[in-house]
């Protein structure tokens, strides 16, 4: 292992995973040929595909789980936790027994762009595009092309553009 990456011995790695510098995956799945960058973590109980891409500086929580063939731009923050608290109602930090983790998917060759934040209970479909920036606030269908905050449908992915 290389020193500048942080990949916990209950980690299962694919048939030729590419890892960058600076990584921090623990207790998650990533499948066969996937390239993971600078600077990403993928927590526990968070499974990414075969032949991903994970960009730089992207965050994949406990709770998501992405396809085959899918692509997350840099800075891409998923979400898994609906109503954020530090302290219960007593004023103790909180503990994974306070709260609940909400899943995400991420359907098979779907695109994310750089600086999109995901929330938490939504499914992004097969070949969708979600643009750079966007704030995903609830499901997107397949081959939907979604921006903004919140996104919303522009158009559909031609299709010679979709992964089959």
């Amino acid at each position: 292992m290389n020193h500048h990456q942080s990949v916990a011995p209950d980690v299962r790695l694919g048939k030729d995973v590419r890892l960058s510098p600076f990584v921090n995956l623990y207790g998650c799945e990533v499948g066969d040929n996937t390239k993971i960058g600078a600077f990403v973590e993928i927590q526990k109980n968070a499974k990414v595909g075969g032949n991903c891409k994970i960009s730089s500086h992207s965050f994949v929580c406990e709770g998501v789980t992405i396809e085959d063939n899918v692509f997350v731009g840099h800075g891409v923050v998923f979400i898994n936790d609906l109503f954020p608290r530090a302290t219960t109602a007593e004023g103790e930090l909180q503990t994974e027994k306070d709260w609940r983790v909400e899943p995400t998917l991420v359907k098979k060759g779907a695109s994310i762009g750089s600086g999109a934040t995901i929330l938490a209970n939504v499914v992004i479909g097969e070949n969708a595009m979600v643009g750079a920036g966007s704030v995903v606030t609830r499901d997107v269908p397949d081959n939907a092309v979604v921006a903004g905050n919140p996104a919303k449908v522009l158009r559909t992915v031609a299709p010679e553009l979709r992964v089959a």
